[in-house]
């Protein structure tokens, strides 16, 4: 069979992460205690054991073998950091329930480190290869397309564009009159096509067939063992991240699918967040505070700190810090600024186009109430105004505001007072917040810090 090989693909995956773990707990004694001897003792080998132990109950726990043949690199290392955080956590444990100082903090962590760097290469090296491996054709499926739509058409695009994913297209049937040579047959030849060329996976167009032909096929592929897979209604659900919860037995589709709902991917964010946030107040704004505390102070009357309520996540007011930037106003918490707004002192202004103003929201992001990275919260009147105008615009609140964000970084930071501005920063919001890495926080810091020192024409 040509997808022979993929059965192996996940004992590869495990032998490989055996190898790691041995390997990084052999070298991280060799690195510490500058011999390799002293390592095969009971106390390291009894290490090792616990080691294995606690690291595929982690991928078990965690499902980390279960790789698809189109999977993005990104996730497959994010995978990864989820597996190495819960395993190092499982190992701290079981050491802290023994009670034992065997092993010295050194040796422990030289171990974690060399793990996540010897599995990270592992899943790379593997996923080269096979990507190699199919372009060479190799470990290929046939697969063919029921139903001939738009969605059929950028499936099979998709198929001839990416090789490396080993896809091999044989053909579309549909029952409408079409001069395109990729339609090779009706629907009612499907079946005999399917055995007579061995297909191995079945993409079918449900909208564009009748009913019995539906449940037909899905009867045909339960007794011949042939993979059956539907696209969605073109204009339907195409550009969604669908994911299938099951309540007992009973499948139900999760309409939005967040990565930041997964509890790890918050831990990994928060765990970022604080240790950002904490980088930030020690090493410049305990000097910086204080030197714009002063100019402030110098440049009009009133408080150093502008606090507002905002939207916070799930819809929750919270206090909002900011450095004062305008004069003190009655509309502050009503309209929001524009370019040459009359309000904004001199100092204020230096403090808006260079973002300044926006330092003290790292405490709100270490107090829990903001994050790094997330849509920028709006004051209360404007969620209101807001909510009504623009379509999906409370999608943005399910999770945490940022004090930068990928829209701001796409130039659409600032005055947001024309609702096609708005509809424009949430339709980036909702991107985020459905595609959210680490690695993504990480460009939009670098490009937020870029626009400080670059200027951003767009703040004001």
């Amino acid at each position: 069979m040509p997808g022979l090989y993929s059965r192996y693909i996940k004992p590869v995956h495990a032998l490989g992460d055996a190898a790691a773990i041995v390997i990084s707990s052999i070298a991280a004694h060799v690195f510490v205690y500058s011999n390799v001897y002293g390592f095969f003792t009971v106390t390291y080998v009894q290490q090792l054991l616990y080691a294995l132990f606690a690291w595929f109950s982690c991928t078990a726990l965690l499902n980390s073998y279960k790789f698809y043949r189109v999977t993005r690199i990104i996730k497959v290392f994010t995978n990864v950091l989820k597996v190495v955080l819960l395993y190092v956590l499982l190992v701290e444990a079981i050491l802290n329930i023994l009670n034992t100082d065997l092993y010295s903090r050194e040796y422990l962590l030289l171990h974690y480190a060399i793990l996540l760097s010897l599995v990270l290469s592992w899943r790379l090296f593997v996923i080269i290869f096979l990507r190699y491996f199919r372009r060479k054709g190799y470990n290929y499926r046939r697969v063919i397309i029921v139903g001939y739509n738009t969605a059929a058409k950028d499936l099979k695009k998709f198929f001839k564009q990416h090789p490396e994913h080993g896809y091999r297209f044989l053909g579309f049937f549909d029952d409408k009159e079409t001069t395109s040579k990729d339609v090779v047959g009706r629907i009612a030849e499907v079946e005999n096509f399917i055995i007579e060329n061995q297909v191995d996976e079945i993409y079918c167009c449900p909208y564009e067939l009748e009913h019995e032909q539906v449940v037909r096929l899905m009867n045909f592929v339960d007794n011949n063992l042939v993979r059956l897979k539907f696209l969605p209604e073109p204009g339907g659900f195409m550009f969604r991240n669908l994911k299938v919860d099951f309540y007992d037995m009973l499948p139900v589709l999760v309409f939005r699918s967040i990565p930041l709902d997964d509890a790890i991917n918050k831990v990994f964010k928060r765990t970022f967040d604080i240790l950002f946030s904490i980088f930030v107040i020690v090493f410049i704004l305990s000097w910086l505070l204080p030197l714009l505390a002063i100019m402030i102070r110098l440049d009009s009357k009133g408080p150093i700190f502008f606090k507002q309520e905002r939207s916070g996540i799930d819809n929750k007011k919270f206090k909002c810090w900011k450095l004062r930037s305008m004069y003190v106003n009655q509309e502050a918490n009503l309209q929001q600024a524009r370019r040459g707004d009359s309000r904004i002192t001199p100092v204020g202004a230096f403090l808006r186009k260079t973002s300044l103003d926006e330092l003290p929201q790292f405490f709100n992001v270490l107090m829990g109430q903001m994050s790094v990275v997330g849509p920028r919260p709006h004051m209360l009147k404007h969620t209101q105004e807001y909510s009504l105008l623009v379509d999906k615009f409370m999608v943005r609140h399910f999770i945490k505001p940022g004090i930068t964000g990928l829209s701001q970084v796409r130039g659409l930071r600032g005055d947001t007072s024309e609702v096609h501005q708005m509809k424009a920063r949430v339709k980036l919001d909702i991107f985020y917040l459905e595609n959210w890495s680490l690695l993504l926080d990480l460009k939009i810091i670098f490009y937020t810090v870029y626009n400080v020192f670059r200027g951003d024409e767009h703040a004001f």
